[in-house]
Order: C-alpha cells, then structure tokens, then sequence
C-alpha cells in the first residue's frame, strides 16, 4: 500500500510538472515565433457554408448582428465556460443573417484577433480552433467580402498561424473526435491556400492514420458507437465535398472509407430508421442527414444481418438488435455499456422493449450507472455488471474484456434467431450467460431463453433478467402474477414467464441527450437451483 501511494505521488507529480513545463511552451513568445511562420499565401478557394449543413444546428431565427453588442463582446467576465466556447468556436456565423454587416462582422475578427493574436488556453483549445477555422473560411462572404488589403492580411495569416497550431498539437489530443475536426480544418486551410507540402500533405497523411487506428476491418468504428459512426461518416463526407467543389481529385482513400462507413450507416439506421440504445447512443433525428445524403448524390445499402458486434433481423412492422459483439479495447471504451446480449425490439416504428440509453452530463454517478448491465435489457448477475471499469479522469473505461464466446443468427420467412453468448461473469463466477431470442413473424411472438452456465458446481447465484421500456409505455400485472400487459400506444402485448417470478420495478431513461427520466422495467429475478439454469420468457402480440 505504502508503495502504490508513492508510486501514485511520483506519477502525479511528474504529470503536474509536464503539465506546467507545456503551459509555459504554448505560452512563450519563442512557440508564438514558431506557428507564425508562414508563407502569406492568398486565398484561392472559399468553401460553400452549405457543406456543413449535415453539422450545424442553424437557428430558426437568424441573428441580426445589428442586435449585438461587438463593443464588449469580449468581455468574458459575465460568461460561462460554455458561452464562452460558443463564443470563441465562432459556429454562431452559420447562423447569422446573410444580410448582416460585414463591417460589423469583420470588427468582432479584428477584435477577436487583437486579444487572442497568442496562444491562450481558453481561446485556443484544439477543438475551438479547429471550429473557428472552418467557420471563418466557410462564412468567407461575411469574413472576407468587401474587405480592405489590411484586414484580408491579418486575417489569412491568423487562419495559417491557427492551422500551425493544430499541427503542432494534434499529436498531444486525445480525442479522437477532436483529431478529425482539427484534421478537417488543417485541409480546409490547405485546399483554400493551396498549400499541398505545408497542409494538405499533413492533413491527408493524419487522415489516414485516424482511420487506420479507429476503425475495424469492415470501416466500423472500433469503439462500437453508432453515434462516432454518423459522426465520421459527416465529416469524411464534408471533407470529399470540398475537394469536389475546390476542383481538386478526390484522394481514393476518402471515397474508400465513406463506402464503409456508409455500409455501417446503411445497417444501423437506414435500414430500419430506429434508434439503438446502446453503446453511447441517444434519440436522435438522422432525417436531416438522410436529406443531405439524397441532395449530393449519397446512396448507401447493407443487407446483411450482423456488423459491427450488432445483429439486426427486420421486417416492414418488426425489428429486432442485439449486442451480440464483445467490448472494445480500454482505449475505445470511453462510451461503451456493458450491455452485452441486450436486445431492443421495434413494432410499427415503436419501441417495445428498449435500452435505457447514455448520460452525457456532468453527473458522474450517472454516467456510472447508464454505463451498467442493469440499464439494459439482458441477464445481471449478483448485481455486477458484465464488465469491470476503471475510473479515468471524468469517466469509465473498461478494465476487463468481455469476449463473444458463439454466436447465430437465422432469418428466414417465418422464423427468426439470434443466439450469442458471453464470458464476462466468467472471472467472478465461473460462469457464462447464453441467450436466444427467437421470432415467429406470422403468430406475432418472441420466445426467449436465458442461460446460465456454471463450469463448476456452482448454484444458489442471484440473477436479474430486465426488460426496459420506453417512459411512454404502460404496464400492468395480471391478478394471477403470471403475466404483464405492455400497452404500446395503440398495441397490446403480453409478457410471462412460467418458471420465475416477474415484476414491474422503476428505472432511470437516459434516452434523450444530457437528461433523464424516470420509466420502467419488467424484471424476471430468482436464484439459480441448477448447474445450468435456462430462464425461458415469451413476449406475444394480443
């Protein structure tokens, strides 16, 4: 104990100190000498604001510039952290009215620019900059129109100067998120200059790698999460539509991965327009995207039933996922859920049993529990959850690989399977938990069979089976106790279990972004009295 204290003060110690050593670098007038060093290069391509409607959430009303106050728009001493990233990302341009005052305009840049001509760490965060760039040269017709000679300077050397900077710093972010958007700016900044040795070659090899370290062999992103997918697949997709419109050959390796990741979109969402609950996912309307697909030309298509560690079996009025994939590696997992073999089904564009979905907030006992077994819908054990995690900074990273152990998958006219099991009770209890789900379209009915297989003679083990539903969702239990009704908005469905008891409990419902409410669960719980115990349920149509 002694020892890891001490070991734990050393590496505390040495972190505080590289901490400090690198704030004095990034803040020294010799690193300022360094990323402004550049080549004054005009600017040649000006990108269309419309290429990024697929990331920006443009207000409804457009802001009149007329109505703010660019005096003491820098004045940060009545703002909040997150005002003043919003500030400071400059994304708001996207939103300003087109008929606004460039003069206006272009004084906040000149102002702007005048506090922050050095690095700063509240004005320079990596993916501030990264944002800042790209709005500053895709609003070009409110940056750059009508501009004198003086203000156009200072303006393309403080974009280059920004671009250094990523450079620079791309290497340290840890954020694989952020490295793509500061990838995507330092391109930008390429194309727009046309500076192939200094940006473009920099940002195409940095693409490449990105790629390579996130996604698997089938270009489905390593972390499982389907929210990162939708999220690369925008920016690739950005990315490929200023080389078109900059009249430039598209580099082969960008068409290859929208290809893949568009299988992945095609699979997850396309094919059945449902929301999965799981890995770090919430509700979300990918609508507007599929509109911006259609409007330059996108068209993707995914038959297949599994990809990604996801198996979905789906028909025009049901579908049905599973987890049927093992967790990531710890440098992955920063948003994976320790749901493994859980299962959401969907009927009319409903869901009937759900997932309980992910807090992103800032509540970290929160963030802990939507990240356990028991906000989903499969099998939990002595109430563990399937996976270990270790604290890390403001969240959870898994400790302990979960792995697949076997799996199949059946989809037939009249008859539909997804089997799968898991070893994560394996270190603790010796244990693996099997699960098949089975569907028969034309009688409406779900038979599942839960197993618990112990290696060593190992029983009286405590389990939990839940079934999450949607806040919406009405239950109730039958006098008989035999059975709970689901009222699911115009349907009706009928849950039971013959050889456990069932019961309705509450849960928490993380489903929507940042919030969460307050829903319910069926849960079948019991002790086992066998070696291998099989927990058999049924889920009809009434």
């Amino acid at each position: 104990m002694i020892l890891r204290n001490s070991l734990n003060f050393i590496y505390q110690f040495l972190t505080n100190t590289n901490r400090y050593l690198r704030s004095f670098y990034l803040n020294s007038n010799y690193y300022d000498k360094k990323i402004s060093k550049i080549d004054n290069n005009d600017l040649f391509y000006k990108p269309s604001p419309h290429l990024l409607s697929a990331l920006i959430k443009y207000q409804k009303e457009k802001i009149n510039i007329n109505e703010i106050d660019i005096k003491n728009l820098w004045d940060n001493k009545n703002k909040d952290n997150k005002n003043l990233k919003k500030l400071n990302n400059f994304y708001w341009f996207f939103s300003l009215d087109l008929k606004s005052s460039k003069e206006k305009i272009q004084k906040i840049i000149s102002d702007w620019i005048s506090n922050n001509s050095k690095y700063n760490s509240n004005s320079w965060e990596f993916d501030l900059t990264s944002k800042r760039i790209i709005s500053w040269l895709s609003n070009y017709n409110l940056t750059i129109e009508e501009s004198n000679n003086e203000y156009l300077k200072t303006f393309n050397i403080m974009i280059q100067k920004q671009a250094n900077h990523l450079i620079n710093e791309i290497k340290s972010s840890k954020i694989v998120d952020d490295k793509l958007i500061g990838c995507a700016a330092i391109i930008l900044v390429g194309l727009s200059y046309k500076d192939e040795n200094t940006y473009l070659t920099f940002g195409l090899n940095l693409l490449k790698k990105i790629s390579l370290l996130t996604f698997d062999n089938l270009g489905f992103p390593k972390s499982r999460n389907i929210k990162q997918l939708i999220f690369y697949l925008k920016y690739y997709i950005l990315i490929r539509e200023w080389f078109k419109e900059a009249q430039i050959e598209i580099p082969e390796h960008i068409d290859e991965t929208i290809y893949y990741l568009g299988q992945g979109y095609a699979f997850i969402w396309q094919n059945t327009e449902t929301n999965i609950l799981m890995n770090g996912n919430n509700i979300s309307n990918n609508s507007e995207f599929d509109q911006y697909l259609k409007r330059f030309g996108y068209t993707f298509k995914n038959d297949n039933k599994e990809l990604g560690g996801y198996a979905i079996l789906y028909n025009k009025k049901i579908s049905i996922v599973m987890d049927v994939g093992s967790s990531p590696s710890s440098k992955f997992s920063s948003n994976y859920q320790s749901g493994a073999l859980s299962f959401e089904i969907n009927s009319n564009g409903k869901k009937l049993i759900s997932n309980c979905g992910y807090y992103e907030g800032k509540n970290i006992e929160l963030i802990k529990l939507s990240k356990s077994t028991a906000t989903h819908s499969t099998l939990v054990i002595d109430d563990n959850s399937s996976c270990q995690y270790r604290k890390n900074n403001k969240n959870y990273i898994v400790e302990n690989i979960l792995k697949i152990l076997k799996k199949n998958i059946v989809f037939e006219k009249n008859y539909w399977k997804i089997s799968a099991s898991h070893d994560g009770y394996g270190k603790k209890y010796n244990t693996t938990h099997e699960r098949e789900i089975e569907f028969y379209p034309e009688q409406s009915k779900f038979i599942g069979t839960d197993k618990i297989i112990n290696k060593k003679n190992n029983i009286n083990i405590k389990f939990d089976i839940r079934f999450h539903l949607e806040p919406n969702v009405k239950l109730m239990k039958t006098q008989n106790n035999k059975t709970i009704l689901i009222e699911l908005e115009d349907e009706a469905w009928k849950f039971t279990c013959d050889n456990f008891d069932i019961n309705i409990d509450n849960g928490l419902y993380f489903g929507n972004k940042n919030s969460y409410i307050q829903n319910q669960n069926i849960f079948i719980s019991g002790i086992t009295n066998n070696q291998n115990e099989n927990i058999i349920w049924q889920i009809n149509k009434i």
